[in-house]
C-alpha cells in the first residue's frame, strides 16, 4: 500500500494500462478483463486487476496531467514492480489527415514542461516509446484495419491552451495530436528501465473543431484498449 494506491502486495500486475479517467478504467476492466478485482479506490482513482487471455493485467486511472500521472507511475514502478505501462486515452488531432476516432500510436512525446524537467535543467530530453510495444501495437492496429497514425505527439501541461502560435508550429512540424500525460510516462519508463507506450483515440480536432459525442466515446475507445492489450502480450 502506498500513499495513493491502496492495493496490497501482489494485487498489481506487471502490466498496467493507464487511462486518465478512473471510470474509463472501470469500463475497460469490466469490458475486457475476466475475474476482475477492485484493487484501488483511494481518492476515487479506481484501479482493477483481472486477466486477459490468461495474462494478469491491472487497469489503473492516472488522473489528468503529467503531475498526476507521475504520482501513479512512480508508485506502480517503485512499489509494485510494474514492468509495462501503457497509456490509453483520448487526444486532440492536429494534422489534417488525422480524423475523429482514428488511433494515434505515439513514438515520441514533446512537451514544454513536465515533473521531470527539473532533473534535466537546460537539457531537452526526447522521451520515446518502447520499440517492441510500438511495433506490436502497429501490427495489431493493421490487423484490425484500424485507421492509425504513428509519430510524435505533444503532451501539454495545460488543458485550456492559449498559444495558437505554438499549435501552429507543432502542426507545421508534424505533431499528430495533443494530450496531457505521455511525455512524463515515457521519461519515467526510461529512468527505471521499464516499457511504456501511449495508444490514443482522437476525440476532437484542433483544426476542424470536430468532437466525438460523449455517448460515442466508449464504443470508439474499444479498439484502443484491444491494441494496447495485444501489444503488451505479443
Amino acid at each position: 500500500m502506498t500513499v495513493h494506491i491502496g492495493a496490497k502486495p501482489g494485487q498489481i500486475a506487471e502490466t498496467v494500462l493507464m487511462p486518465g479517467d478512473p471510470y474509463r478504467a472501470k469500463w475497460a476492466a469490466e469490458t475486457f478483463l475476466k475475474d476482475v478485482e477492485l484493487v484501488n479506490e483511494v481518492r476515487g482513482m479506481l484501479g482493477f486487476t483481472g486477466t486477459w487471455n490468461g495474462h494478469r493485467v491491472t487497469i489503473q486511472g492516472s488522473g489528468m496531467g503529467m503531475p498526476s500521472l507521475s504520482i501513479y507511475a512512480n508508485e506502480l514502478i517503485n512499489e509494485y514492480n510494474a514492468q509495462t505501462l501503457i497509456r490509453i486515452g483520448s487526444c486532440g488531432g492536429m494534422q489534417p489527415q488525422v480524423g475523429i476516432r482514428d488511433v494515434i500510436i505515439a513514438m515520441t512525446a514533446s512537451t514544454l514542461n513536465s515533473p521531470s524537467s527539473g532533473i534535466f535543467k537546460e537539457f531537452n530530453y526526447a522521451p520515446c516509446a518502447d520499440y517492441g510495444l510500438l511495433a506490436a501495437a502497429v501490427k495489431s492496429a493493421e490487423t484490425k484495419g484500424c485507421k492509425t497514425h504513428v509519430g510524435g505527439i505533444y503532451s501539454s501541461d495545460v488543458f485550456y491552451d492559449e498559444r495558437p502560435d505554438l499549435n501552429e508550429q507543432m502542426t507545421r512540424h508534424g505533431i499528430l495530436g495533443v494530450e496531457m500525460e505521455a511525455a512524463e510516462l515515457y521519461t519515467l519508463a526510461a529512468r527505471y528501465g521499464r516499457r511504456a507506450l501511449a495508444v490514443l483515440t482522437v476525440s476532437d480536432h484542433l483544426q476542424t473543431g470536430e468532437a466525438l459525442p460523449a455517448e460515442d466515446r466508449e464504443r470508439s475507445f474499444g479498439e484502443m484498449v484491444e491494441i494496447a492489450l495485444e501489444a503488451a502480450f505479443t
